[in-house]
């Protein structure tokens, strides 16, 4: 339920997204499909290395994970068109 309604509320499609606060990836997989590419960070590494295992292999090239928090996540300006929070704050 919580991936409908986080699709209903934004437009992913061949969008460049940041997703802060990924976890073990439930919603990163799930939007993944229709995103142009997706950064996910989280502070955790036990639930980034359980997002990455996770994720289909045919969506692999799409996304990309990184340990960090919020404010430590290094980016170059105009790099996505979409920042994604999720149980984050």
């Amino acid at each position: 339920m919580h991936l409908a309604a986080v699709l209903r509320a934004a437009d992913f499609s061949r969008q460049r997204v940041l997703e802060v606060g990924c976890g073990e990836g439930r919603l990163t997989w799930g939007i993944a499909p229709l995103a142009a590419s997706l950064l996910a960070v989280d502070p955790s590494p036990e639930d980034v290395n359980t997002a990455r295992a996770s994720g289909p292999s045919e969506l692999r090239h799409k996304v990309r994970f990184q340990v960090a928090r919020a404010d430590e996540v290094e980016i170059e300006p105009q790099s996505v068109d979409l920042v994604f929070f999720s149980w984050s704050l």
